[in-house]
């Protein structure tokens, strides 16, 4: 016997999905990319709080401080653990863009460090148990440093895959804090940032082909948007170009050329701009974004999404327009470094 399907309605929008078998309606929603706030989503916070407008609604396990007598007597419920019992008219403030998105400051605990290449690790940061971060792929958070600085990087992992954030951190010579983790940080320690940030994310209203340029670790938001894209079954053409200086800067090939074999509308492009001779490298070399112009006569029909070091983002836009691109297509995160401290 199949699970029941129910038919969502969200008020003032008027947008409609399906919640599926014992999904929770928040579950459901981020499913299907529609998107509704959230914080914690085990009913511990209260940020996805919204209105029973009509039908039938399994409330779930939460918190009573978040959710009080009266306000569940005035209609109140939580999306991120209510489970629809009948279909469903539900009247709550959909997030239509980064600025709809709260921004806050946490700690969290680094559960894992992954020396990926030589001068690159992956960091996994772990939130507190009742906390999860509301965040579009491709966004940024600021590490807070002790002294009051602040570091900035792109989270590399989509938002449904919010057990921890995952970060991609390079080496930096004089790095104050890229040193720190790469010489000095032990699994556990503990962090405080501040996220989201930043207008780089994937154009969900465009059904036009999809460009992607990164450059060394300008993968970790790119990364983040293709699997995105994957998980809410975009089909639009996506080709990736990830350009590094050797094979062994090309920290993680095997999960893009995972997502090619697995998905007809992926192709993925490593191009190396300095290979080893011992890397033997088949593959294509020169400048990231001289692979893309030699592969496209027109990019008129495009929308480019391009992370990297600012000088490869400059002319990448730059050549990318007088191939065709309309200006307003390209969407960039320019990576930029903390002057190293001098000795």
């Amino acid at each position: 016997m199949s699970s029941p399907e129910y038919l969502i309605t969200l008020q003032p929008s008027g947008h409609t999905f399906k919640v599926e078998g014992d999904e929770t309606v928040l579950d459901a929603a981020l499913r299907q990319g529609i998107g509704l706030p959230y914080g914690c989503r085990n009913g511990a916070c209260g940020s996805c709080k919204g209105k029973l407008v009509s039908g039938d609604f399994d409330y779930g396990t939460y918190q009573e401080r978040t959710l009080r007598p009266e306000e569940k007597a005035a209609g109140k419920a939580l999306f991120c653990v209510g489970r629809p019992l009948s279909d469903l008219t539900l009247e709550v403030k959909e997030i239509g863009g980064a600025g709809d998105i709260l921004v806050r400051t946490l700690p969290c605990r680094v559960e894992k460090l992954e020396r990926v290449a030589p001068d690159v690790a992956v960091l996994s940061l772990k939130l507190p148990a009742q906390e999860r971060l509301q965040y579009f792929a491709g966004q940024y958070l600021d590490i807070l440093l002790k002294d009051g600085k602040r570091r900035s990087f792109s989270m590399a992992n989509a938002p449904h895959h919010d057990q921890y954030i995952e970060l991609h951190i390079r080496q930096i010579p004089g790095g104050q804090f890229t040193n720190f983790v790469f010489n000095e940080m032990r699994d556990r320690a503990i962090l405080r940032f501040e996220g989201p940030h930043g207008t780089f994310f994937l154009r969900e209203d465009s059904d036009k082909p999809i460009i992607l340029v990164a450059g060394g670790t300008g993968f970790a938001p790119i990364k983040a948007v293709i699997e995105h894209a994957l998980y809410e079954h975009v089909d639009r053409e996506m080709v990736l170009y990830w350009g590094c200086r050797t094979l062994q800067d090309l920290y993680m090939p095997h999960l893009p050329a995972q997502w090619a074999r697995e998905h007809p509308n992926f192709t993925f492009i490593p191009v190396l701009s300095d290979p080893k001779p011992e890397d033997n490298w088949p593959g294509r070399t020169g400048f990231v974004h001289q692979a893309v112009l030699d592969d496209f006569e027109s990019l008129a029909g495009y929308q480019v999404y391009a992370c990297g070091a600012p000088a490869m983002i400059d002319v990448a836009k730059d050549s990318f327009i007088q191939r065709g691109l309309p200006e307003d297509e390209f969407f960039a995160d320019s990576f930029t470094y903390a002057t190293p401290a001098v000795a």
